[in-house]
């Protein structure tokens, strides 16, 4: 197989600046619930790219977690590769990707932790297994094999119990969006790409070249 060889044309729809919400947190929701409709699998998987302390890009996939107070809200642990480069710099981009539909959302923004009540009402909804992982797993940190991060599982249901608390070093993000953009795949990579900036209080739609 040749890899260059790959290729699709875009036919579904556009997307023109009548059509576009004048705010983009409704704008996303429409496209979200669209993705939801087409029962795409994991419609809320994100990139998430931050930077090392040496500017170098650092990316990985999160889940969208809420469209909460004006931002885009994700859970992970505080302490690993992502949480530590966000503590350096509290910048971030997401791209989500809804390959079906033929569209794309980046949201470039700022980045701050929700509140310990917002993280520990969301903690309360995970399945067990996953609470105590939180407590297993140093996340991104090297592990000797698979049975150390098993035995360390097995310590934290045997302390933790049916009713484990959050532990401090786990909790939520908010990127708050400085510019969204929505891409919509045409034909002849044609395509339409909108964005969004922020301008003090309001945004400002920009159409950008493909």
């Amino acid at each position: 197989m040749n890899i260059a060889d790959l290729r699709q044309e875009y036919m579904r729809a556009g997307l023109s600046e009548a059509q576009a919400d004048a705010d983009p947190l409704r704008q996303f929701e429409r496209w979200f619930e669209d993705a939801l409709r087409a029962q795409l699998p994991l419609p809320n998987a994100m990139t998430l790219a931050t930077v090392t302390p040496s500017g170098a890009p650092s990316a990985r996939i999160v889940l969208l977690k809420g469209l909460e107070q004006g931002g885009f809200v994700f859970y992970t642990n505080y302490l690993s590769r992502n949480g530590r480069e966000l503590e350096r710099n509290a910048k971030a981009c997401l791209l989500l990707l809804w390959s079906h539909l033929e569209r794309q959302v980046r949201i470039d923004g700022t980045v701050q932790k929700v509140t310990s009540a917002e993280s520990d009402a969301y903690y309360t909804t995970r399945p067990l297994g996953a609470r105590h992982s939180a407590w297993a797993s140093a996340q991104s940190e090297m592990v000797a094999d698979r049975q150390v991060l098993e035995r360390a599982m097995e310590n934290a249901r045997r302390e933790h119990g049916d009713q484990p608390h959050r532990p401090p070093h786990w909790g939520g993000y908010r990127v708050i969006p400085q510019e969204i953009e929505f891409w919509q795949g045409r034909s002849d990579r044609l395509h339409d790409r909108l964005r969004y900036r922020r301008t003090d209080s309001t945004w400002t739609i920009e159409r950008l070249s493909p």
